[in-house]
């Protein structure tokens, strides 16, 4: 029964895994386009981010059946089961992480403004880097156990609510100009959702970093004020 239980926590973890790279790897690929500063995504570069899209998809359900089977039929023991649960909660926030990823590489194609974009690259390009960077550290921490990652990632996160809120009152200064236009007025509404949803993997990379260090500790600090 134990080589049973231990075989199918692992069977978790590798699938586990496999997930969180094709999930950085779409990461990855928000980040080149944007930091490139080109508001042209290759439909090569589309067809293979959808793919990915589905895919992700795909796999979270099927992961999420097996976690449960897996506490059903082999009742893990605490700690495991600590890993099991931390594990669920991460993966409902890669897939959501994918999701954003998908919408940010929606709102390239509907700027019309190129002058406006390029005003406020360097800002998505800090934001997109510290978001991916967070992801990455945040999962980190889950896999080597390690809680100063998980701790730098949540403390991040309010730098990015910080940049969300500075980028929105700059938008508003320029669209309330005489001379707005329509696509002016259009791109910065679309910047600003963009914005949001490399703001919103920010937060779920702080969920991921929550739920490594109650895989650590046993300590849930969801809606709590973090102390080291």
């Amino acid at each position: 029964m134990t080589i049973k239980k231990d075989e199918a926590i692992q069977s978790i973890l590798d699938d586990f895994e496999k997930l969180a790279n094709i999930v950085l790897e779409q990461l990855d690929y928000m980040e080149h386009f944007i930091t490139s500063g080109d508001l042209f995504v290759s439909d090569e570069v589309l067809t293979f981010i959808y793919k990915n899209e589905e895919q992700i998809d795909k796999m979270e359900v099927k992961l999420s059946d097996k976690i449960v089977k897996t506490i059903v039929l082999q009742k893990p023991v605490a700690s495991d089961l600590r890993k099991i649960m931390s594990c669920y909660r991460i993966l409902i926030n890669l897939e959501r992480i994918g999701d954003r990823v998908i919408n940010v590489t929606k709102f390239i194609h509907k700027i019309k403004a190129q002058d406006l974009y390029e005003g406020f690259h360097e800002v998505f390009t800090n934001t997109t880097m510290l978001s991916v960077n967070m992801v990455r550290k945040a999962l980190l921490a889950f896999s080597n156990d390690d809680k100063e990652l998980a701790i730098w990632t949540i403390k991040n996160d309010d730098i990015m609510d910080e940049i969300n809120a500075k980028l929105l009152k700059k938008l508003v200064k320029k669209v309330n100009l005489e001379d707005t236009t329509k696509n002016l007025l259009t791109s910065a509404i679309t910047l600003k959702e963009m914005m949001s949803n490399i703001e919103r993997i920010g937060d779920y990379a702080t969920n991921i970093a929550e739920a490594a260090i109650y895989s650590i500790e046993g300590r849930d600090i969801r809606h709590q004020t973090l102390e080291e």
